[in-house]
C-alpha cells in the first residue's frame, strides 16, 4: 500500500529488486566507494579476466525483527556480492519478507555514517577517531568530577549482539552507574515483568514453529502479517491443518483479513475483554480444573474479579458485542491446545503489565501452558531484543536478571575477576549502586526536572544514544528541550538516527560510525529463545568500528579497560567475541545461558538442515537430540550437552530432555497457602514427586545429594545456591535426579507485590469515556519511581475529549522497522512506502473534507502538530485514527534534511507520530503509552 506512488529510476520492479540485491548492486557499491579512498579493510583483489572468482558463503541472521531468519551472504574476495535465501533454516525455510530480502543494502547503504563527526557552529565536521575518543572521554571525566557518575545516561541497543549488550552493561557498571537501558523498555518490559511474575521467566513460552500444533490462535494487539511476516507462515500452516484464528485489534489489520473471527475493541480496554472471555469460560465450566488445582495459585481471586464483568458490562466498556466475546471464548476453549500471541498493542499502555498478566492467566485457566500448540507467545521487535534483555544494559539488573543487591554484585565481581569494593568505589554510593537507574522512556525528564525532585544527586548532563532511535520514544518536544540542555550528546550508530537532526544545537554533539551487524560476529537470541551464531560477512566499511571495539577504546581512555577485559582477549583493540560469550556462559546460570558455548552455536548454524521444522529438534547429525539454537534455559556447562528448552513449563519431558515446571521464585507459601506444585505434578523422571523449592547447598545436603559433587565442585558450591555456584555442580546433580534447579512451584494468578495483585481495569489516562473515569480510575501519583516523580491521577483528571475528540493509536508497517532510519534509507524499501500517513475513517475525513493523499494536521493535547497524508479507509472505525511509528526527519511540518550530516538524511522522511504522544507510563516498568490518546484533525 502506498498513498502517492511515484516512480523513480523507471520503477524498481521485483526482478530488479532481487537483481539489485545481488551482483549488480555489489559492483555498483564497490564502484561508488572506491573514490572515497576509505575502504581500508575490505580488500577486493583486482579481477583477472576470464578467471573464476572464488566465493564463500557466510551465514548470518536478518537484522530486523526477532523471528531469527537466516541469510546466506555470498562473499567474493572480501566483498558481499549477493544474498541468497537460507532454505536450510528451520525458522524461515528460505522465505524472507521485504526487509529480509534487502539486508545487504543495510551494510552498503549510501546514507551510512562513514567517519566520526562533530557539530561545530551548527554543521557537522569530520574528525578522527583519536580526536573523538579523547574529546568525549575528557568531557566524561570532567562531568564525573563535577557531578558524579550518575550524570551520564547510556542508551544501548537491542540490535547489539549478546556479547556487545553484555559488555555494555559491564562497561556502565565499571563507569559506576545503573543509568543504562535499551529498546525493550519501550516494547516488551511489561511482558517481561508480567510473565516472569506469573510463570517464572519473562519470555515467550513456545516457538513460532510450535504453532503447527495449535488448534486455535488468538492474536491480540499483534499484527504479524506486517510486523513478523515469516512467523505468519507457521500459523498459516496450522490454519491449513484446521486451526481457528481470532484477531482482536481496534484496526482491521492485514492479519485480521485471515481471521475466522475478528473483534474490534476500544483501545485501552483489553483487561475487561479478557475477563469477559474468562467469564464465559468459567460460566460454562470450560476451564481446566485439574491444571488449576495442581499448578496455579490464586485463581479464586481471579474468579472474583471476573465475576464483575458480566457480558453487558464488558460490551459497554469495550465496545464489543456480547456475542462476539462468547464466540472468542468458545473457539479458544473448544479448540485446544490454543495459543495466545501478543505484541505492543498489549504492552504499550500505562496498564501494560496488568494487560500481560490477564492474558497469562487466561492461558493458565485453559491449561494451555507447557503444552505443544499452547503457550503465551510474545513476538519481539528487534533482532536481539530478547538477548539484550537477557544479558544486556538493563537499569534494574545485572546480566541474567540477577538484580542489583549486594549478592548479585559479588557474584559478578567473582566472574569478572575484580574486587567488589573496587566496583563499589566507582559508584556515587552503595545506595545508588543498588538502586534501579533512569529509563530510556524518561531520560529527558531527568534533565528537565528540578533537581530536588530527582532521586539521585545530579541531573543527567550527558547522553549516549548507542544504536537507538529517539523517534521510537514519546513526548519528543520534551526530549528536544532536554537535548538542548545537555553538556554533551553522543550518537553511535551505522546510520545517523533522528537524534542527529532534531536536537536544535550548534555544538556539543558527536556522531560515531558503528559497524553494522553484518560487519561483526556473535550470537543473537530470537523471540523463541533460540540463540544463533551470526558470522562476520565483511570487515567494517569506511571508518566504522564494531560496537565492542568502541566500548574498549572508551574504557581505555577512562582507565578501566584492563578490568573490562580481564578474562577477554583483545586483538587490534577488539575484545574477542567468543571470549565474551564464554564469560556469559560462566555467569548467567539463572536463565541457562551457560550451556550455549560458541562451539555449540556454530555447530547448529552449520547443520541447520538437520533440525525438524516443527519440533525444532535435530533427529540426526552432529547436533542430534538438541533443539535448534539451544533455546534457553540450556542448563549446566557446555559439556553437559543439555539440549535446550523448546517449551517452557512442560512437565511431560524430563528436565534433562528440555522439560521444566513453574519456577519457585516467591517462597514456599503465602497467606497460609502453598506456593509449591501439588503432589504428583512433577517432571517426567523426577525423583521428587512433590513440589519443591529452589536448590542450594543446604537443600542438597538434606537430600543426601551433596556427596555427588566432586571435591572441586563442593569447594565452589559451599554456601551457594544454583544461581551463584560457579562450578555448575548443583545444577548438574539436581538434573541428574530429574529435578529443576529453580524448584517446582505454582504459577501465580495473584501477584501480591504488584500495584494490582489481580489485574483490574483502569481507564486510559487520556480517556474519551469520561463517564468511566470515576468508576475505573488510574493510580495515585508517585513521588519517586525509577528515580523520577511520575504522574497518573493528575494527568487523567484533565479532560481533553471535547477539544480532541478522536482516539489516536499507532502500529507497524511491513516495509520499515523501529525508528526506521536504516530501512527508510534503503532504496528498495523506500520505493514501497514513500509517505507518512494517518488512517482516517471516511466519516471522520468528511468532517474536515480530507481526501486520500491530501495533507492534514494531526494535533494533540501537548501542543504538537504533525503534518501527514490522509489515508481514508474503513480499516479504522469512526472516531479513531491510526499512524505508523517508523517515520522521522520532519518536525511539525518542517523537513529536517539540512540538519543531518551531508548525505546522511534518509531517503524517506516524515513526521514521527511519537512527537505528539501524551504523558503515560506503566505502573511497574515505566513502559510508555503509545496505544491510546486523543487528537484532532485539521485540513492542511
Amino acid at each position: 500500500m502506498s498513498l502517492v506512488k511515484t516512480t523513480r529510476d523507471g520503477g524498481l520492479k521485483r526482478r530488479r529488486f532481487l537483481v539489485g540485491a545481488g551482483i549488480a548492486a555489489g559492483a555498483g557499491a564497490l564502484a561508488r566507494q572506491l573514490p572515497l579512498n576509505v575502504i581500508d579493510k575490505a580488500e577486493a583483489a583486482d579481477p583477472v579476466p576470464g578467471a573464476a572468482v572464488p566465493t564463500e558463503i557466510k551465514r548470518t541472521i536478518c537484522s530486523h525483527c526477532s523471528v531469527g531468519c537466516s541469510v546466506d551472504a555470498v562473499v567474493a574476495n572480501g566483498v558481499w556480492v549477493r544474498q541468497e535465501a537460507a532454505f536450510d533454516s528451520p525458522i524461515n525455510m528460505g522465505a524472507h519478507c521485504a526487509k529480509g530480502a534487502s539486508v545487504r543494502e543495510h551494510a552498503f547503504g549510501e546514507h551510512r555514517l562513514r567517519y566520526p563527526m562533530k557539530l561545530v557552529n551548527g554543521k557537522y565536521q569530520r574528525i578522527s577517531w583519536d580526536q573523538a575518543i579523547n574529546e568525549i572521554g575528557d568531557k566524561l571525566i570532567q562531568l564525573r568530577q563535577q557531578a558524579g557518575p550518575d550524570a551520564l545516561m547510556v542508551i544501548g541497543s537491542s540490535k547489539h549482539n549478546n556479547e556487545q549488550a553484555y559488555l555494555l552493561r559491564k562497561w556502565v557498571s565499571f563507569w559506576g552507574s545503573n543509568n543504562c537501558d535499551h529498546q525493550a523498555r519501550i516494547c516488551h518490559s511489561t511482558t517481561v515483568a508480567g510473565v516472569a511474575q506469573t510463570y517464572g521467566y519473562g519470555a515467550m513460552t513456545n516457538s513460532f514453529n510450535d504453532l503447527h500444533h495449535s488448534k486455535a490462535v488468538l492474536f491480540i494487539g499483534s499484527n504479524p502479517a506486517e510486523a513478523h511476516p515469516i512467523s505468519m507462515l507457521h500459523f498459516l500452516h496450522a490454519k491449513e491443518l484446521g486451526a481457528k484464528m481470532i484477531v482482536i485489534d481496534p484496526r482491521f489489520t492485514r492479519t485480521a483479513r485471515f481471521a475466522h473471527h475478528y473483534v474490534r475493541v476500544r483501545p485501552g480496554t483489553d483487561i475487561p475483554l479478557v475477563w469477559g472471555i474468562l467469564w464465559h469460560i468459567f460460566e460454562n465450566g470450560w476451564e481446566d480444573k485439574d491444571f488449576i488445582a495442581a499448578r496455579t495459585y490464586g485463581m479464586d481471586d481471579v474468579r472474583k474479579e471476573v465475576a464483575k464483568w458480566t457480558p453487558d458490562k464488558v460490551s459497554d466498556v469495550t465496545g464489543v458485542p456480547e456475542s462476539a466475546v462468547r464466540i472468542a471464548a468458545e473457539m479458544l476453549a473448544k479448540n485446544r491446545p490454543s495459543s495466545v500471541v501478543w505484541c505492543m498493542g498489549i504492552t504499550q499502555h500505562h496498564v501494560g503489565t496488568a494487560n500481560v498478566r490477564a492474558l497469562a492467566i487466561l492461558q493458565l485457566a485453559l491449561g494451555n501452558i507447557g503444552v505443544p500448540g499452547g503457550g503465551a507467545n510474545i513476538y519481539r521487535g528487534h533482532d536481539n531484543v530478547q538477548g539484550a534483555t537477557d544479558v544486556g544494559p538493563n537499569g534494574d539488573s545485572l546480566p541474567g536478571y540477577y538484580g542489583l543487591a549486594e549478592g548479585s554484585w559479588k557474584h559478578f565481581a567473582s566472574v569478572w575477576g575484580v574486587d567488589y569494593n573496587w566496583i563499589l568505589s566507582r559508584f556515587g554510593s552503595k545506595e545508588l549502586m543498588e538502586k534501579p537507574g533512569i529509563t530510556v522512556s524518561r531520560w529527558f525528564d531527568a534533565v528537565n526536572e528540578q533537581n530536588q525532585f530527582i532521586d539521585q544527586p545530579s541531573n543527567l548532563r550527558a547522553v549516549f544514544y548507542w544504536g537507538h532511535a529517539p523517534n521510537s520514544q514519546t513526548r519528543l518536544p520534551d526530549m528536544k528541550a532536554a537535548m538542548q540542555k545537555l553538556d554533551m550528546l553522543v550518537v553511535i550508530d551505522p546510520y545517523p538516527s533522528m537524534t542527529a537532526s532534531m536536537h536544535g544545537r550548534t555544538d556539543g554533539v558527536y556522531l560515531l560510525p558503528a559497524a553494522s551487524q553484518f560487519e561483526t560476529q556473535g550470537s543473537c537470541t530470537a523471540s523463541n529463545r533460540s540463540i544463533q551464531w551470526r558470522e562476520r560477512v565483511i570487515m567494517p566499511l569506511f571508518e566504522c568500528k564494531t560496537d565492542h571495539e568502541i566500548m574498549y577504546l572508551f574504557a581505555r581512555k577512562l582507565g578501566f579497560h584492563e578490568e573490562l577485559c580481564k578474562n577477554i582477549k583483545v586483538v587490534h583493540n577488539e575484545p574477542v567475541v567468543e571470549d565474551i560469550l564464554r564469560e556469559i556462559n560462566r555467569s548467567c546460570w539463572t536463565i541457562g545461558y551457560t550451556g550455549c558455548s560458541p562451539e555449540r552455536l556454530k555447530l547448529h548454524m552449520e547443520n541447520k538442515h538437520t533440525f525438524n521444522p516443527t519440533t525444532m529438534r535435530a533427529d540426526s547429525g552432529p547436533c542430534k537430540g538438541d533443539y535448534y539454537g539451544l533455546p534457553w534455559p540450556c542448563w549446566g556447562t557446555p559439556e553437559m550437552k543439555h539440549p535446550g528448552t523448546p517449551i517452557l513449563y512442560d512437565i511431560n519431558k524430563s528436565v534433562a530432555e528440555g522439560g521444566l515446571p513453574f519456577r519457585a521464585n516467591w517462597g514456599v507459601e503465602h497467606n497460609g497457602a502453598s506456593l509449591l506444585a501439588a503432589d504428583g505434578s512433577t517432571n517426567k523422571g523426577s525423583e521428587l514427586d512433590v513440589g519443591y523449592p529452589e536448590f542450594d547447598h543446604v537443600f542438597l545436603k538434606k537430600l543426601g545429594w551433596w556427596n555427588e559433587l566432586t571435591p572441586a565442585e563442593q569447594a565452589l558450591a559451599e554456601g551457594k545456591n544454583w544461581k551463584t555456584d560457579l562450578s555448575g555442580g548443583i545444577i548438574r546433580v539436581v538434573i541428574a535426579h530429574g529435578c529443576a534447579p529453580f524448584g517446582n512451584a505454582r504459577a501465580r494468578c495473584n501477584v501480591w507485590n504488584f500495584p494490582d495483585p489481580v489485574p483490574v481495569h483502569r481507564e486510559p489516562l487520556a480517556s474519551p469515556r469520561r463517564d468511566l473515569v470515576a468508576k475505573y480510575p488510574t493510580y495515585e501519583d508517585k513521588s519517586a519511581f525509577w528515580r523520577l516523580p511520575t504522574l497518573y491521577k493528575s494527568i487523567q483528571a484533565q479532560d481533553y475529549s471535547k477539544d480532541f475528540p478522536l482516539i489516536m493509536t499507532s502500529g507497524r508497517l511491513v516495509e520499515y522497522e523501529g525508528g526506521g532510519e536504516e530501512t527508510r534509507s534503503n532504496p528498495w524499501l523506500a520505493e514501497l512506502q514513500q509517505n507518512m500517513f494517518v488512517e482516517i475513517n471516511p466519516r471522520d475525513a468528511a468532517q474536515i473534507g480530507a481526501r486520500v493523499g491530501e495533507f492534514v494536521w494531526v494535533e494533540t493535547p501537548i501542543g504538537a502538530r504533525m503534518k501527514m497524508m490522509a489515508m481514508v479507509t474503513e480499516r479504522v472505525p469512526v472516531g479513531l485514527v491510526w499512524m505508523p511509528f517508523h517515520f522521522g526527519g520532519w518536525w511539525m511540518g518542517e523537513d529536517l534534511e539540512r540538519h543531518y550530516p551531508e548525505g546522511g538524511a534518509p531517503t524517506v522522511r516524515g513526521e514521527a507520530c511519537n512527537t505528539g504522544w501524551t504523558y503515560g507510563y506503566d505502573a511497574v516498568t515505566m513502559m510508555q503509552e503509545t496505544k491510546v490518546s486523543l487528537c484532532r484533525l485539521v485540513r492542511a
